[in-house]
């Protein structure tokens, strides 16, 4: 289809939307990108998602079983073209298992499962994690210059969305982080009001004696404070900023 490079953008921002977690939206990734370069190569060809986080490559999702294993051979092996990849952040080709001299054993796995050649596409998510797709084809050369262009296309609107997705993890990281902080003063702030009534003194009294009871005990400040106000309660306190 002419206009199924354009789609791709749309496609993955689909998928990210209706994944529930990292490895469904990974998941989705690595099937639009099989379809995606089996369209152009007129040939069936997988895809799995390697992620590099701390300087160790992991198989993340995979568009089929067979390319979640071959992929995870090629980890377990510690070199390959997507590991080549992801180390020199730049395309590897695979083009013949039987004449390639790089990787005799993974080769020799490759064909035994009918797989003849492969493709590592590297795409950077952040600063601290890499990514690459890793294609699988059943016959030699097929990486033709045309299907790599689709392979790339594709990793380049992936790179995108996958940082869009990093990008909305952290916004809600720092979502929650400030609820859970709002909720924290909340509940100190409350414990300060009953401290201060209960002994007639100041608020910052009222924060001294809740900070020594934190010391005392070596529990949080908002656990201290929590406990207090459900001694003066019935049930469990919930403030306001709680769902």
């Amino acid at each position: 289809m002419s206009n199924h490079a354009n789609d791709v953008p749309v496609e993955l921002q689909s998928v990210l939307v209706d994944a529930k977690n990292a490895v469904e939206f990974l998941s989705g990734l690595s099937k639009l990108a099989a379809a995606a370069v089996s369209e152009v190569a007129g040939d069936d060809v997988e895809c799995a998602v390697t992620v590099k986080i701390r300087r160790k490559p992991s198989t993340a999702a995979a568009s089929s079983e067979r390319a979640l294993e071959l992929d995870q051979m090629e980890q377990a092996l510690g070199d390959g073209p997507c590991i080549t990849a992801l180390r020199e952040m730049s395309p590897v080709f695979l083009n013949d298992v039987t004449s390639d001299l790089r990787w005799p054993g993974l080769n020799r796995q490759f064909a035994e499962r009918g797989v003849y050649s492969s493709l590592g596409v590297p795409l950077e998510i952040s600063g601290s994690a890499t990514a690459a797709l890793n294609f699988f084809a059943s016959k030699p050369a097929a990486f033709t210059p045309d299907v790599y262009a689709k392979a790339a296309g594709f990793a380049a609107a992936a790179h995108n969305t996958l940082q869009l997705s990093v990008r909305i993890d952290a916004a809600l990281g720092r979502a929650k982080d400030f609820q859970e902080a709002m909720t924290s003063r909340t509940a100190i702030d409350v414990a300060c009001g009953v401290i201060m009534a209960q002994n007639k003194c100041p608020q910052t009294e009222a924060m001294e004696i809740l900070t020594k009871v934190s010391s005392h005990r070596n529990q949080k400040l908002r656990d201290v404070a929590t406990a207090l106000i459900e001694q003066l309660s019935v049930g469990t306190v919930r403030t306001h900023f709680e769902s």
